[in-house]
């Protein structure tokens, strides 16, 4: 049957009321608010507490499990500033009493349960013969579904209040036996609802014998919300977020020069994620991909406006630049060696072997007859690391680092001659100096190495030359 399967970002969710009149109404009545499944995320924040703060690493509930020099108090505090928080964003939400009392009652149960385990488990760990370290991934795992079942539940609650039959589904697991695939797990939960006549509020955390946040991390909702798309063969996905798909950052570029793309496809979704601005995990996308399931990234807060529709045919009908992106706080890593001539895959093979066991995340990279280059999404306490480990691996061999930028023309198709010049000129009038550049040749994307001081004029600049001097329409397009 015809349904759509949805997923609402952290910051919508902070704002029930847009997300209830926006979303889940914006104008349908009747039987026409079913048929759509809704994926919901962690309040905005909460899971920075959970876990550790996304942008500056601050821990959270976890990161002060996790240390090992850290004092038993500090987690145990942490768990009850959650608790605050969390009985803070109820009493916003509920003004009944009694409907308070049992989003508080709720999400206390969840909390004892998980602070009960956490204590278990330290007390076993205080025994040589169990190591903490084998169990974080558990700890992680069931801090991080506290989030999404508490927006989940109150998210339910609130729609019930309002008249509308909504459903909380809870794919975290609690108190499951055994983990079952995460396929397994989606269709047992479907077949318990019926699509087209009640509204299912689903956790975006779904517990699985995979084990979604080992490959996932904190995208790990975005897998939950292509798994069911796939699952229920949905004929569209839908991701509200809390602004458009837009030509370049607002906050760098100036919100009235930006403009939503409108159309794109998978390939320009995939270069996006390599440079940590995902539309969607690359991983959640290749599903969606291969069923055909379009993709549409919508703004909460501009209902009546149709957003930026993904699909795998999409190629703009001239060559385009649909968006200028990038990403600050990356490390050079370089390794020369003279010795590497004709041994190449060897060092590339150790190399990769380093990064891969720091789990750094290689944006791009440079190759020629001695020298290799990869440029990593991670802090300076990896690449440090990394350094030591490739040190260890090739003695005779000179490693060096370096923080730079990357700044990044992106379209569905920008097969025209002259764009590389024309795109190099650009930086060049702005006086910015080119470390490095890279362009394949399937041509989606150019990727500019810069300094890192260089990096917002970069971002600001090529927007200026690569798109507002041009007519927006369907798409915007390079002539």
């Amino acid at each position: 049957m015809s349904h759509s399967v949805e997923k609402i970002g952290g910051t919508s969710m902070s704002d029930y009321a847009a997300v209830r009149d926006n979303i889940i109404l914006a104008g349908a009545e009747g039987d026409h608010l079913y048929g759509r499944i809704f994926v919901v995320s962690a309040y905005g924040g909460v899971t920075d507490m959970l876990l550790e703060n996304k942008r500056n690493g601050n821990p959270g509930v976890y990161g002060l499990f996790a240390d090992d020099e850290g004092s038993e108090a500090l987690w145990r505090e942490a768990l009850r500033n959650v608790a605050k928080a969390l009985h803070q964003i109820n009493e916003e939400l509920f003004d009944d009493a009694e409907q308070l009392n049992e989003a508080n009652a709720f999400i206390d149960g969840r909390l004892f349960e998980a602070e009960r385990c956490m204590d278990n488990l330290h007390r076993l760990c205080q025994h040589g013969h169990f190591g903490l370290e084998d169990h974080l991934l558990t700890v992680r795992e069931m801090l991080a579904s506290i989030g999404e079942v508490h927006s989940a539940w109150n998210t339910a609650q609130l729609l019930q209040r309002d008249g509308i039959n909504a459903r909380f589904v809870d794919l975290s697991g609690w108190r499951m036996e055994t983990a079952i695939p995460l396929d397994a797990h989606i269709l047992r939960e479907l077949d318990k609802i019926d699509v087209q006549k009640e509204l299912p509020i689903v956790t975006g955390y779904a517990y699985c014998s995979e084990g979604l946040m080992a490959t996932f991390d904190r995208g790990y909702s975005e897998m939950t919300f292509s798994r069911l798309a796939v699952m229920s063969k949905a004929d569209e996905a839908i991701i509200h977020k809390e602004y458009h798909l837009s030509s370049a950052d607002p906050r760098l570029v100036g919100a009235e020069k930006v403009v939503p793309i409108g159309r794109t496809n998978y390939d320009v979704a995939d270069q996006l994620a390599n440079l940590g601005m995902e539309a969607i995990h690359p991983r959640a996308a290749k599903g969606l991909r291969q069923d055909n399931i379009p993709l549409r990234v919508k703004n909460t807060f501009e209902p009546e406006h149709g957003g930026t529709l993904i699909d795998g045919e999409y190629t703009s009908e001239r060559p385009c630049v649909e968006i200028i992106a990038g990403r600050k706080q990356v490390y050079a890593l370089e390794v020369f060696d003279q010795d590497m001539v004709g041994s190449l895959w060897d060092y590339e093979q150790k190399i990769l072997s380093a990064i891969s066991r720091f789990k750094a995340t290689v944006i791009t990279k440079d190759i020629n007859a001695n020298t290799i280059t990869h440029y990593l999404g991670t802090n300076l306490k990896t690449v440090k690391r990394i350094v030591n480990a490739v040190n260890d691996e090739f003695t005779t061999a000179e490693v060096s680092t370096r923080k730079v930028a990357i700044v990044s023309a992106i379209g569905s198709d920008m097969k025209v001659p002259g764009m590389l010049a024309k795109t190099v000129s650009a930086l060049a009038s702005a006086d910015i100096s080119v470390l490095a550049m890279h362009q394949s040749m399937r041509q989606v994307d150019m990727q500019f190495v810069i300094n890192e001081d260089d990096y917002e004029a970069a971002v600001a600049n090529l927007h200026r030359c690569l798109v507002e001097v041009h007519d927006h329409g369907e798409a915007i397009c390079v002539a």
